[in-house]
């Protein structure tokens, strides 16, 4: 399976309307389209990890949900709480968000009419910005921060990530 990611901005006045936009895209090319809230997300390879664990779960039949856009973002979350996963997801006003397509193929025209949904800018890496909003969500401790340093604070959402899969 192939995953391709699109990043950007975008103003959400009716959440179900919108999720109806990406539920008609991902019907009418045969894909799954997940988006994440990419104020939680740690860069482009926490994305493509919970992805890539998403569908080696449901392949396996070893998934916490039937649904895939769902798998993928209980793995982004590092949550097995559906509840607590779905904080992930977009919510009404401006939203910088991570439009997950995962498919056999991802279509150029799904691509374009993803993209044309939102205004793309590289919104998914990590930033100081994002350091209480991560931390706090990912539960990453001060103590754990001084021990292998600031700069692996992705890296620990990536370990987030990875234990996810453990904890079944």
């Amino acid at each position: 399976m192939k995953t391709h990611l699109i990043a950007g901005t975008c103003e959400i006045a009716d959440i179900n309307g919108f999720l109806q936009t990406l539920g008609g895209v991902a019907s009418g090319y045969g894909i799954t389209v997940q988006a994440i809230d990419a104020s939680k997300t740690a860069g482009s390879e926490h994305i493509l990890a919970a992805a890539e664990k998403a569908i080696r779960a449901v392949q396996r039949r070893d998934s916490i949900s039937d649904d895939l856009g769902m798998e993928i973002l209980l793995y982004a979350s590092g949550n097995r709480q559906i509840k607590r996963a779905l904080s992930m997801g977009v919510r009404t006003g401006r939203n910088e968000l991570v439009l997950v397509a995962v498919g056999d193929e991802i279509p150029e025209g799904a691509i374009r009419e993803l993209e044309n949904l939102i205004l793309v800018a590289d919104v998914a890496g990590y930033t100081r910005e994002k350091r209480d909003a991560i931390t706090t969500f990912f539960s990453i401790t001060e103590t754990e921060i001084a021990a292998v340093g600031e700069e692996k604070i992705p890296q620990l959402v990536l370990e987030r990530v990875a234990l996810m899969g453990l904890w079944k």
